[in-house]
């Protein structure tokens, strides 16, 4: 079906009738629960790749990233990070082994090489939230991906996908340390906008 044009010239309250992806009139109204509304074809064809509202970015069901096959473990330390002296820490261990990339991967066929990472929580309530979602982001798949390394420049390696880690216990942000009082506040929002929340 052919979209005709609309010119917002009315003010925000014509805006309502405007699908925020492809701009024009909407089509077939489709309204998320988050009371965000499109045409049916454009949400539809966005949700093939991220089920989350364009406007708000609310995930509506649930989302699987490309990561390798690996493990997560956590153990117990009675060394405290900078900023957190009251508890001990958690210490998150990743690893992964080599493997043939996937036809979700930039490259099928090709391999990667193996890899494993060491990240630092303070083991305090919201340290114990934050680990919580991490495993649910490890879970379905969202911690790591393959690709180019931004820190080594090398293609067809495991790498972060965007939910930053402390792999130091000390140095700061700088470092990927801590004392980083905003640390634990930022990586939740990070998760969010993955979809990962304690309430789904």
């Amino acid at each position: 079906m052919e979209k005709t044009r609309t010119n917002n010239a009315y003010g925000a309250e014509e805006s309502a009738n405007v699908c925020a992806i492809c701009l024009d009139e909407i089509q077939g109204q489709k309204t998320l629960r988050c009371s965000h509304s499109f045409c049916s074809e454009c949400i539809d064809s966005v949700f093939k790749f991220k089920p989350a509202c364009p406007v708000c970015n609310t995930y509506h069901g649930e989302y699987t990233g490309n990561q390798p096959e690996g493990t997560m473990t956590e153990t117990r330390s009675w060394l405290h990070v900078p900023g957190y002296e009251h508890c001990g820490s958690i210490v998150i261990q990743y690893s992964f082994p080599a493997g043939i990339q996937g036809p979700d991967h930039p490259n099928p066929g090709k391999r990667y090489s193996s890899t494993y990472r060491v990240a630092f929580l303070p083991a305090c309530e919201e340290g114990e939230k934050v680990l919580r979602l991490l495993r649910k982001a490890f879970d379905r798949r969202l911690v790591f991906t393959v690709g180019r390394s931004v820190t080594t420049g090398l293609n067809n390696v495991i790498t972060w996908n965007d939910i930053h880690h402390k792999t130091n216990m000390y140095g700061g942000p700088q470092c990927f340390g801590y004392p980083d009082p905003d640390y634990l506040l930022r990586v939740q929002e990070e998760l969010r906008l993955k979809g990962v929340m304690e309430d789904n």
